[in-house]
């Protein structure tokens, strides 16, 4: 095991920062691909069933229709990916976006307990899942990346202010 360890170091898999980038780069792809999706309105049309029964985002369909929640959501994705890009060099600007990813996959997970069909009453209901809830169940893993960029920026931010001659 130490020799495979001792490879990974020595290609730089284990460089302090590689699993940071990684993981940014990893939510801007999801954030611009899911985003895209959100501006034509038959991907709206199949999330229907999911927004009605989400707790935080129910609203959205009642108050802005269906293209509205596409531009609603759609906007809300590429603007969540581009703050996370641009956090690879502003680590404020990284937070807010980080605290707009954390929001969004809240919102999106919080409608597991609540959808029809979440749960294969064939084998007994919960906690057999349905297609439904393995596809909400991957938010879980997303809120706990978006988490970890919120922390990390927060943390790189304090770091530079406590260090910054001004501080001192």
């Amino acid at each position: 095991m130490d020799f495979l360890i001792n490879i990974f170091a020595r290609l730089g898999f284990l460089k302090r920062d590689l699993d940071y980038h990684l993981l940014r780069t990893a939510m801007i792809v999801i954030f611009v691909w899911f985003g895209y999706d959100k501006w034509f309105e038959a991907e709206i049309r199949g999330l229907i069933p999911l927004i009605k029964s989400g707790p935080l985002i129910f609203w959205t369909i009642p108050v802005l229709g269906i293209k509205g929640t596409g531009i609603f959501l759609g906007t809300t994705e590429w603007t969540c990916a581009t703050l996370l890009f641009l956090g690879f060099w502003n680590k404020k600007i990284g937070f807010l976006g980080a605290l707009i990813a954390c929001a969004t996959f809240v919102g999106t997970f919080t409608i597991l307990p609540f959808v029809p069909g979440a749960w294969d009453q064939e084998a007994g209901g919960f906690p057999a899942m349905t297609i439904v809830s393995s596809f909400l169940l991957k938010d879980l893993v997303l809120l706990t990346v978006s988490f970890y960029l919120l922390k990390q920026d927060a943390g790189r931010v304090i770091e530079a202010r406590n260090s910054s001659p001004v501080s001192q």
